[in-house]
């Protein structure tokens, strides 16, 4: 390697770090970003995470000073794509169904879809979703609970009892990562309690994913398994989808 490829791979590994600070990136999308392959891709993240500068996550790599984004930095990533995703679920949508929404910047968004849907109850944990519909026709029904920064997230023993004592129609569930068996990565082991409980309750359970969150986890310790047959709206190419299906997963894109 010349002393002018040498400067070149290290320009090109810093400005890794500084996207991956950013937000969770994946190994396509780095790959596309500086025209170069994939193996090129994943020796620079290899020899990043040696040196201590990100952690390496199943298919991508997230900055480890920043792994988990506050509500306000999430809402300035891939917007045209989660609008998407929320428009293909509240098609799903029925008349008279109460929906149930969780914490994230992409149910926010299918929470602004049904703004104006007077024939659905929308039960719900997150600030942000709340927000979305402060002013809306749509009936508001809020669970209890402890505050959780930074997503912003209602959730604990008073969250979980609520939710036992519904039978929601459909619930859409919001991801920092995704894995096709293991399930939803989640910071804490609270989080994941309710999200698997959130999947549990309702009669049909749909993930909402923008494609830097599928083909693995967050870095994050903990997971929520999710039910045979659960499904998955996301913006990811199909060929990256496929596993997803092969595991049992209702996939679909808008």
């Amino acid at each position: 390697m010349t002393s002018g490829e040498r400067s070149a791979t290290r320009r090109r590994r810093e400005r890794m770090v500084e996207l991956l600070g950013a937000g969770d990136v994946s190994v396509h999308d780095l790959a596309g970003e500086f025209d170069v392959s994939l193996s090129t891709i994943r020796r620079d993240l290899a020899t990043l995470a040696a040196l201590g500068r990100i952690t390496r996550t199943y298919g991508g790599a997230v900055d480890h000073r920043a792994v988990e984004r506050s509500r306000h930095d999430k809402e300035r990533t891939r917007r045209t794509e989660k609008d998407a995703i929320a428009r293909a679920a509240a098609a799903l949508v029925r008349s008279g169904d109460v929906v149930l929404l969780d914490a994230g910047t992409t149910t926010a968004r299918l929470a602004h879809e049904l703004r104006d849907r007077v024939d659905v109850t929308v039960v719900t944990n997150g600030l942000a979703v709340l927000v979305e519909l402060a002013d809306a026709e749509v009936d508001v029904v809020v669970l209890g609970g402890r505050l959780r920064r930074p997503n912003e997230a209602l959730l604990g023993t008073r969250t979980e009892q609520a939710l036992r004592r519904l039978t929601p129609d459909i619930a859409f569930l919001g991801v920092d990562g995704l894995d096709p068996r293991r399930g939803i990565n989640c910071p804490d082991l609270e989080q994941a309690a309710l999200k698997e409980t959130m999947a549990e309750c309702a009669r049909a359970a749909w993930v909402l994913a923008d494609h830097s969150k599928i083909g693995g986890g967050a870095g994050f310790p903990h997971w929520a398994a999710m039910p045979a047959g659960t499904g998955l709206i996301c913006g990811g190419e199909e060929r990256r989808l496929g596993v997803y299906t092969d595991a049992g997963w209702s996939v679909r894109t808008p």
